[in-house]
């Protein structure tokens, strides 16, 4: 299931209006901006880079995501909702640093790899039951499925502040309509998505490139997706919903269900009817549409405030207003950053199908190896907000330290054996030479820069956490697109060689450790406390 979470985070009130709307309801607008950036994150990213699978690490390790004041609510003297703070919360304003970053960045990792299961799994049958270039199909589809995704995504933040910020005030009418203006709009948002996807899969996959031998899969593969692509919006925007009043519990195990049964799908339309590529993508829609009856039920027989009743979805335009404002700046600008990555996957495509298949077999491993550093900037942006709300500004201060050196220990202990069975672990993904060589030069010409991505992913995390959400916009923005592209425009023009433009990733990543670096001197965190 490509369900959204950590890159290209524009933050939900990139449009401005994170102040007042916090304001209006007697809350601290820095909180709420500190919960939300953990959903928001880059979703169409490239190798090495955060990305989709962090919407469910908030699931994982019971995030009040969205919630108002969320990264604050174990604060000392801190108010949760109902005067009691839940089992599942973890407390990071005191005892060792890095003992509060584990215990928190443990969780994340089991719903994220639950997460990867789910996308790999495609893979890896399709590599080793159908061919290289049904594995190339796969994997040269996934920057345009999270062009769309990231959209859905940033809007899915704007419904989830909303939807907590009325949910803190107890307002039960606003949330209501909340709740039913979300599940409306994303029914005419799909329906939209849909019509607009089938009509340029064929446009697009030739824009990108596309060899003829893998064209015929990748538009099955895409078509098929995109046909089923209700479900998991609908599952995306249900489970905000349920984040957003803090119920992370659920949201996860419908998570686990979808992957498992997308396993046992995919072996089934694959290996055992031989549909092929055109299996992998059925078994994924199905899935996704059982994920998103499960939400949907769920949220059918809530008693709560967000409970939702089918006669009375419908649109209310105010709210409508305050999603669209909140979550739209968000929706472009992930949106656009996913759709950057067609262009890095074209200058891959023009090496041919074997290189695309390696790429994508490296893609796959990569998404798991991140799975440390992705959860300790997410550690990282929660505890940055305990402990300033708590007014810890020397423990603020050093967090983000000891979480750099978390991730160096962690990526050092991966990479040392990743590298030397490189070759085998692409070998899971296919059994042709020119893809398992491809794939593991790729792997091993990535993994010693990772070094960067441990730096500017925690950081991140801790400008997310005082609040911050521009910079690492920006960053990304500059680093991961414009910096990236130009880079791969020249190297194109000057060699033939594919190791320049596999560094291409690692490039955007150690441009964006030395801004964050020079940027992160500038910070005075006591312009980001709370108003007492």
């Amino acid at each position: 299931m490509r369900a959204v979470t950590n890159e290209e985070q524009g933050g939900p009130y990139a449009g401005g209006s994170s102040a007042s709307d916090a304001d209006a309801l007697g809350e601290e607008p820095r909180g709420q901006v500190a919960s939300e950036a953990n959903a928001a994150d880059e979703v169409g990213r490239g190798p090495g880079e955060p990305g989709a699978s962090e919407a469910n690490a908030a699931d994982a390790a019971g995030i009040e995501t969205g919630e108002p004041g969320a990264s604050e609510a174990n604060a000392p003297g801190e108010r949760t909702l109902g005067g009691k703070r839940r089992k599942k919360d973890v407390v990071m304003t005191s005892g060792p640093i890095w003992k509060n970053l584990l215990a928190f960045a443990f969780p994340l990792m089991i719903g994220n790899l639950f997460q990867q299961l789910y996308n790999t799994v495609d893979a890896v049958v399709v590599g080793n039951f159908v061919g290289k270039e049904a594995l190339a199909a796969v994997g040269t589809s996934d920057s345009l499925i999270n062009t769309i995704i990231g959209f859905f995504a940033g809007m899915s933040t704007g419904a989830g502040v909303v939807i907590s910020q009325y949910y803190g005030a107890q307002d039960e009418k606003r949330v209501s309509d909340a709740v039913h203006t979300t599940i409306a709009f994303t029914l005419i948002l799909c329906a939209a998505a849909t019509v607009v996807a089938l009509a340029l899969v064929p446009t697009l996959l030739r824009f990108m490139g596309v060899p003829s031998d893998v064209m015929p899969q990748s538009r099955t593969y895409l078509r098929i997706y995109f046909m089923g692509v209700t479900g998991l919006m609908l599952y995306n925007m249900g489970s905000g919903i349920l984040r957003a009043v803090g119920d992370s519990i659920r949201p996860l195990y419908f998570l686990i269900f979808s992957a498992l049964m997308n396993v046992a799908l995919d072996l089934l339309f694959v290996v055992a009817l031989g549909w092929g590529v055109a299996g992998v993508a059925w078994a994924t829609i199905l899935t996704q549409g059982m994920s998103a009856a499960l939400v949907l039920a769920t949220l059918i027989r809530e008693k709560g405030m967000f409970r939702l009743v089918p006669r009375r979805i419908r649109i209310h335009r105010f709210m409508l207003g305050r999603i669209v404002q909140i979550g739209l700046p968000s929706a472009v600008q992930m949106a656009v950053t996913s759709f950057s990555n067609i262009f890095v996957q074209s200058y891959i495509n023009a090496f041919g199908s074997a290189a695309m298949a390696g790429w994508s077999s490296y893609a796959k491993i990569d998404k798991v190896l991140i799975l440390p550093i992705q959860s300790v900037s997410l550690a990282s942006t929660t505890f940055t907000g305990q402990n300033l709300g708590a007014d810890d500004l020397v423990r603020v201060r050093k967090g983000p330290k000891v979480g750099v050196g978390i991730c160096f220990v962690v990526a050092a202990l991966i990479a040392a054996p990743t590298i030397v069975f490189a070759d085998r672990l692409v070998g899971l993904f296919s059994s042709d030479a020119q893809v398992v060589a491809m794939g593991t030069f790729f792997v091993r010409l990535a993994l010693p820069f990772y070094f960067a991505l441990c730096v500017n992913q925690v950081y991140m995390g801790f400008l997310r956490g005082i609040g911050n959400t521009r910079a690492p916009m920006v960053f990304m923005m500059f680093c991961f697109i414009v910096a990236r592209q130009a880079y791969l425009f020249v190297v194109s023009r000057v060699t033939t060689d594919i190791t320049w433009t596999a560094l291409g990733y690692p490039f955007g990543w150690i441009l964006c450790t030395l801004c964050i670096l020079v940027y992160i001197r500038t910070v005075d965190l006591k312009k980001y406390r709370l108003r007492r």
